[in-house]
């Protein structure tokens, strides 16, 4: 580890939370894998952050996720629960026991045509049958092998795609996977569809021992942990496996930062009133106790609600989406989560994911919602200050926390853009031109974008990062770009990299969503729903989570001085 690195470790809790995770790890991977000037400094971001090093038993270094993911029985596909890259830990038990041996072999899963791809991809099996994997970046780990000019990867159509693990192209640790084989993630029985149920998972000597044993094995490993960044389900049972898991956080590690993701797929369908009901519970009690455990809770979603009010996804000028595709979703969810959390990703002076709280977090309110536009539209020609000047106020943004209309008072916010050149980033007009706007005026970057946050809401807090590294989109990518977009993204089927920006927001949109959800959740008759009580959850439960939802939402009625 490089010294003064400040380490996060990643949970992601369910079958959702994987797609989101897969793209992310992937967007992690493919930036380290961007050819570089070797008499370049070091990349913005630090990959130190969210990678540790480490070394098989065969010498060879390697550079993982600082993971820990939870998932159920038959999620895994092909992929083995140990990985790849530490040896098959079944095998080396065989080898040491010296008495005779009966093997049962399970039927594999078929490999995705993709992950076949991926072998040549990313390294080789040498002929002493060792796994030679690509270097760790920015010089570390040995040299390159010599190899052939790989070819150009294979694209994972969305037919292809079953379950997150048919895209994800990393290799994860031994100690990354943790099965929940109580419940299967396919057919009808066994499901993990309730608080209740996720809430037991923990509650099972079990399961807490094994997230246990692997939170302090990554924790030992750690000279600076700033905190815990936790992708989670909020429409299923996960939602209860979150809350533990942040409760324990808290209690075990106080003083971290804990930023929750709560992760919903798509639209939900109007012929399922049990699964909508339960998504609408799931969601309240997830939100509540996940939110007294966290620093922060941000729900991401493309849809349009958190409640059964039924809404259209989101849309976005220039990208075409299957609401429906995990897929898809998870592709644009994880590259808005690659760009809002740079601030305490970066590689000179980061914001700590508690400072970053803090500034969002003020007088209790620990939702808040998150916004996007992807790609941000400079077409060529354009400087920053002629873009943000095109794409208006805040609003503009496409919402990606299913709260409804954005457009209430905003108390703070963090914003993130990265990717335009530096060229672009002030106003090239030349001297003694009338000056548009003041953004024109302004004499950098990072004077434009506060300058524009500024205008568009006077007196709230602010926190602006500049970034020149754009977000990698390379295949497993789905292609979501629209045809009209004017080069360099043209075609759409060869876009790498896009300019992004991500905004992070505490704002009374969030009190709305949260008391929103208290009525519907009051009007319902839990009584009827004999199934998700009986999981675990007591009509007290319901009235505490219910004036909880209420005390949540109050915290955004008042202004809190800047605002005001």
């Amino acid at each position: 580890m490089a010294g003064g690195t400040r380490e996060v470790l990643t949970l992601q809790l369910g079958h959702f939370a994987g797609f989101v995770g897969a793209h992310w790890w992937n967007q992690q991977d493919a930036a380290l894998c961007a050819p570089t000037d070797a008499r370049e400094p070091p990349g913005e971001l630090c990959p130190d952050v969210l990678y540790r090093a480490g070394r098989t038993a065969h010498g060879q270094e390697t550079y993982t996720p600082r993971l820990i993911l939870m998932d159920l029985k038959g999620s895994l596909s092909s992929l083995k629960q140990e990985g790849g890259l530490y040896g098959d830990r079944q095998l080396d038990a065989a080898i040491a026991w010296q008495g005779k041996l009966t093997t049962h072999k399970e039927e594999l899963y078929p490999q995705n045509p993709y992950l076949r791809d991926l072998l040549s991809a990313e390294g080789v099996l040498s002929s002493d049958g060792i796994w030679r994997v690509k270097p760790i970046p920015n010089g570390k780990g040995p040299p390159p092998l010599p190899a052939a000019i790989a070819p150009r990867p294979l694209i994972p159509t969305e037919s292809s795609i079953r379950v997150w693990s048919d895209f994800l192209r990393v290799h994860l640790h031994p100690r990354s996977i943790c099965m929940i084989q109580k419940y299967n993630h396919d057919g009808e029985a066994g499901r993990l569809e309730a608080f209740g149920q996720g809430e037991s998972v923990l509650k099972e000597p079990r399961y807490l021992e094994e997230l246990e044993d692997r939170l302090h094995f990554y924790m030992e490993e750690c000279d600076y942990l700033q905190g815990f960044q936790i992708l989670c389900d909020l429409h299923n049972g996960f939602s209860g496996v979150g809350a533990k898991a942040t409760e324990l956080l808290q209690d075990e590690y106080s003083g971290r930062g804990i930023i929750t993701w709560g992760l919903l797929p798509g639209p939900y369908s109007l012929g399922e009133p049990q699964k909508n009901i339960y998504r609408l519970l799931n969601t309240a009690f997830g939100l509540v106790h996940m939110s007294a455990h966290s620093s922060l809770v941000c729900p991401l979603s493309l849809g349009g609600s958190l409640g059964l009010r039924r809404e259209p996804p989101v849309t976005f000028p220039h990208l075409h989406y299957d609401a429906t595709l995990p897929f898809h979703c998870a592709a644009i969810l994880a590259t808005a989560l690659d760009t809002v959390t740079v601030p305490y990703r970066l590689r000179s002076s980061p914001v700590s994911m508690v400072h970053l709280a803090d500034m969002l977090n003020s007088s209790g309110k620990k939702v808040v919602t998150a916004a996007a536009t992807i790609p941000f539209p400079l077409v060529p020609g354009q400087s920053l200050p002629d873009a943000l000047v095109q794409l208006g106020g805040a609003t503009a943004w496409t919402p990606l926390s299913a709260c409804g209309d954005p457009s209430g008072t905003c108390f703070a916010q963090s914003v993130v853009l990265r990717g335009l050149d530096k060229a672009c980033h002030t106003s090239r007009l030349a001297p003694g031109t009338r000056l548009p706007s003041p953004l024109h005026a302004c004499d950098t970057g990072e004077d434009v974008l506060a300058q524009y946050l500024q205008q568009q809401q006077p007196g709230v807090r602010s926190s602006t990062h500049l970034l020149l590294a754009p977000c990698k989109v390379v295949p497993p990518y789905p292609c979501l770009f629209s045809p009209s977009l004017s080069p360099p993204f043209c075609p759409p089927t060869a876009v790498e990299s896009i300019p992004v920006l991500g905004a992070l927001c505490s704002s009374s949109t969030s009190g709305r969503a949260l008391g929103d959800l208290a009525r519907e959740l009051g009007k319902l008759d839990v009584r009827r729903w004999a199934s998700f009580m009986d999981a675990g959850v007591e009509q007290g439960d319901v009235e505490e989570a219910l004036q909880e939802l209420g005390s949540l939402a109050q915290c955004y009625q008042g202004g809190d001085g800047l605002a005001d």
